[in-house]
């Protein structure tokens, strides 16, 4: 499940219902500082910043990777080609891309840009939607490259991993070996931003998030220092780097995560429902899932009914409610038995299809096919404790006027009764007993101010239910108040304290900074 940061635009309202955005005179929309179709406004900032030019021939001679300035030919390549967003803010740009070739890059990128008082702001992939690695000037640390593995301890069930390998990726590399990690639902997303933000996983009741998993971290410091962070050597690091996700004071170059056994027998059941009974559904699997057993990973959708039974779901324009059970278990017995209490539903249903032997390729699969690339997103991802039903009973008549068909709405309803479950000692401090939210997802950009507006009014709608955001796919550009709910207070103080003690001079870009 599956794709930040505080924006400096003055917003109005412009209708109870429609939250915070603007319309400029010439029909392109701005939600927070994300621009769409406006390069001048980065050319003209680039020209202005052009004054102040630093040389940086001596950090290109040491460099083993590449450094883009902008006209140079590979300049924009660097800026945009691994974002997953297609709807992209033209107006932040950095002075400098440096795509490293290995953690000795880092080091040498950030000591050059903390001499010549450059902001640094990283790139772990490019997945966040709202896009938090594209800042208005400094430097880009592009870690594109790192993306080994660089060991697998089947012994000690433990792995070193660099931070641009996908979760299908690492999960093919331990697979085979009869291991498993709790990656992210998301094919093509890379662990370093999904570790950062705190790890929305498979399995997550479990095995837990993925961040409580991280046994330690190696990270470039503010003072380009390379170290290793654990629970026992610079704790602090630690604490902030599980969870911190964009507003995390260092470069993280490697992972050492715990591993765990490879689950013998997934199984998995989907079973698809009217649209207008989507309310009936979540109050059913709200109160059902205290009693099942956590190894079942339980979520709820609003999609658009597969071709066999289309014809049953026109009159809600092709719009249905669709539950997804799958059970990581050990014997395809057991994974039928811990489904088995589905079947009770008291909700008729349109078409299901029961205890399914599935594989995480599978599993990928079909995620990856839910949240495709190269398409354009609103997406904000979000917890909270009310039953699934209530927060459906405010919203599927909305669909009904969905600009998109691509959109997908889901809620993760977690299982058993230790809910929410206890988070290790890390920033990561959101739990609940539903995480997920709307993924507006469109194509052509001649629909974003349609598909933004039906966004935000969603939104809306499912404020009053809302428990806090998930840093890492939420829009704390467009929305500061995001990144603020995305902690517990006290969490959110310590990790403002340590970014003060660590990073005295701001060498890395804060939350909503140059955006």
């Amino acid at each position: 499940m599956p794709s930040k940061k505080s924006g400096g635009e003055d917003r109005q309202p412009e209708g109870k219902n429609v939250g915070r955005r603007r319309f400029l005179a010439n029909g392109l929309v701005i939600t927070g500082s994300l621009l769409v179709g406006t390069s001048a406004l980065a050319k003209e900032y680039l020209a202005k910043k052009s004054a102040n030019a630093i040389d940086y021939e001596p950090l290109k001679k040491e460099l083993k990777g590449t450094l883009a300035m902008p006209g140079d030919a590979n300049y924009s390549k660097f800026v945009y080609s691994t974002l997953w967003n297609q709807l992209r803010p033209q107006n932040r740009v950095p002075n400098v891309v440096v795509r490293v070739a290995d953690e000795q890059d880092v080091v040498k990128a950030v000591k050059f840009a903390k001499a010549n008082n450059l902001k640094v702001v990283v790139r772990g992939g490019g997945h966040n939607w709202c896009c938090p690695s594209l800042r208005k000037g400094g430097m880009l640390v592009d870690l594109t490259e790192l993306n080994k593995v660089i060991s697998i301890d089947t012994l000690n069930k433990v792995a070193v991993l660099q931070p641009i390998l996908s979760n299908r990726e690492v999960q093919a590399a331990l697979n085979e070996k009869g291991l498993s990690y709790p990656t992210g639902h998301c094919p093509q997303v890379k662990i370093s931003g999904y570790l950062l933000g705190g790890g929305m996983s498979w399995n997550q009741g479990t095995w837990g998030a993925g961040t409580a998993s991280v046994e330690a971290i190696e990270l470039v410091t503010a003072d380009g220092e390379l170290i290793k962070a654990s629970k026992d050597e610079h704790p602090d690091y630690f604490w902030a780097a599980r969870g911190g996700g964009s507003g995390f004071f260092g470069v993280a170059v490697r992972y050492h995560l715990k591993l765990y056994d490879l689950p013998k027998a997934i199984t998995g059941s989907v079973y698809y429902f009217p649209l207008d009974q989507s309310e009936k559904v979540g109050d059913w699997l709200s109160a059902t899932a205290p009693k099942l057993n956590p190894c079942i990973e339980l979520s709820q959708f609003i999609v658009q009914a597969p071709k066999e039974i289309a014809e049953q779901c026109k009159g809600h324009n092709g719009w249905a409610c669709m539950v997804t059970a799958t059970a990581f278990a050990d014997t395809a017995e057991e994974g039928a038995k811990v489904l088995a209490p589905f079947e009770q539903c008291p909700v008729k249903c349109l078409s299901k299809t029961i205890n399914s032997p599935l594989n995480f390729t599978q599993l990928f699969d079909a995620s990856g096919a839910m949240w495709p690339e190269l398409v354009r997103s609103r997406v904000d991802a979000h917890y909270s404790n009310a039953s699934a039903g209530a927060i459906f009973k405010d919203i599927w008549k909305h669909f009904l006027h969905a600009p998109s068909t691509l959109t997908v709405f889901l809620y993760a309803v977690f299982c058993g009764p230790n809910v929410p479950a206890p988070l290790p000692d890390c920033a990561f401090s959101m739990s609940s007993k539903l995480y997920g939210g709307p993924w507006t997802t469109w194509k052509d950009g001649n629909d974003d101010e349609v598909n933004m507006k039906w966004h935000e009014q969603l939104m809306d709608l499912i404020k009053p239910h809302i428990h806090g955001y998930y840093v890492s796919e939420s829009d704390t550009v467009g929305h500061p108040e995001y990144f603020k709910k995305a902690y517990s207070p006290r969490n959110l103080e310590r990790l403002s304290e340590l970014r003060k003690k660590y990073d005295p001079t701001g060498v890395f870009f804060a939350p909503g900074e140059g955006v």
